[in-house]
C-alpha cells in the first residue's frame, strides 16, 4: 500500500504554513513534505507536525547549488552539509533534487558530466546523514521550459554513473507522462532507483482522477516493483483541498 505525504506548498496553499501539517492530519494523512528550507523556520514546522502527528517525509536541496555548472567541491559539500542538517531538525529521509536549467554554449555531455561531480562530492555526505537524495527529471513541454533534465532515462544513467546508494530518482508521474508516458514498464525498469515518487494528473496538475492517468494502476505497479518510499501529492486541487484529495484517494485506489 502507498505511503502518501502532501506537498504543502501547493495544497492548502490558501492557509498559514505552519497551519497546513494539522490539516493535512484532520484529511487523513500522515505525512508533508514541502520545497526550499531555507526560507522556513524549521524548528516551528518541526514543532506543527510533532502537535499533528505527521512525518516530513521531504524536502528540496541543497540550497545555492546548479548542478549544470562547474561548481568547487567544497561548496557543493558545504551545502550539502547544511542541507543534511535541516533534513535532520525535520527528521526527513529524503531530499529532492533539481539539477538547474540547461546552459547555452555548454555541450549536453559536459553539463551531464558536471551534474555526476556535484552529486558525487554530496553523496558521501547525505550517505553518512542516512538521507535519499532524490533527482529529479521535469516536463519541458508544459511547465518547465530549459530544464535540463527531462527523461527518466537520463536521470537513471547520471545516478548509475555516481554509483551512490545515497543516489536515486525522484520518479514525477505527472512530468514523466507528459515527456514519455508507459509509466508502469518505466516504473519496473527503474524500481531500484525509485527514492521518491509525486503524484498529479494530465492534463492540468490536478488531483488524480481529473484526467488520463490510471493512478490505481501505476500505484500498483510501485507496489508489486518493492517501492516501499513516500507518494507525494504534489497536484494544484480542482476543488477545496479536502474534495480534491478525497476525489485522488479514490482514484488512487487507497482506502
Amino acid at each position: 500500500m502507498a505511503k502518501i505525504s502532501i506537498c504543502i506548498e501547493m495544497i492548502f496553499s490558501d492557509s498559514d504554513l505552519y497551519d497546513r501539517p494539522a490539516k493535512v492530519a484532520d484529511a487523513g494523512f500522515g505525512a508533508v513534505e514541502f520545497w526550499g528550507y531555507a526560507d522556513k523556520d524549521l524548528p516551528k514546522m518541526k514543532a506543527a507536525c510533532d502537535k499533528a502527528g505527521v512525518a516530513v517525509a521531504g524536502i528540496l536541496g541543497p540550497a545555492g547549488v546548479s548542478f549544470v555548472e562547474l561548481e568547487p567541491k567544497d561548496k557543493v559539500t558545504a551545502a550539502m552539509k547544511d542541507a543534511c542538517e535541516a533534513a535532520a531538525q525535520l527528521d526527513a529521509p529524503a531530499m529532492i533534487v533539481t539539477v538547474g536549467n540547461e546552459l547555452d554554449g555548454v555541450s549536453r555531455e559536459e553539463q551531464a558530466d558536471r551534474i555526476v561531480a556535484n552529486l558525487k562530492a554530496c553523496a558521501p555526505v547525505a550517505e553518512d546523514a542516512g538521507l535519499k537524495l532524490a533527482v529529479e527529471p521535469l516536463n519541458t513541454l508544459v511547465d518547465h521550459m530549459g530544464y535540463f533534465l527531462d527523461r527518466t532515462a537520463d536521470g537513471a544513467a547520471i545516478c548509475e554513473r555516481v554509483g551512490s546508494p545515497a543516489v536515486g530518482l525522484l520518479y514525477d508521474v505527472y512530468h514523466m507522462q507528459i515527456m514519455e508516458g508507459n509509466l508502469i514498464a518505466t516504473i519496473r525498469e527503474h524500481a531500484d532507483l525509485l527514492h521518491h515518487v509525486h503524484i498529479a494528473d494530465v492534463p492540468g496538475r490536478f488531483e488524480p482522477g481529473t484526467g488520463e492517468i490510471n493512478y490505481a494502476a501505476v500505484l500498483a505497479a510501485l507496489d508489486e516493483a518493492g517501492y516501499d518510499g513516500w507518494c507525494g501529492f504534489e497536484f494544484r486541487p480542482s476543488d477545496s483541498p479536502e474534495a480534491a484529495l478525497a476525489r485522488a484517494k479514490t482514484a488512487c485506489g487507497l482506502k
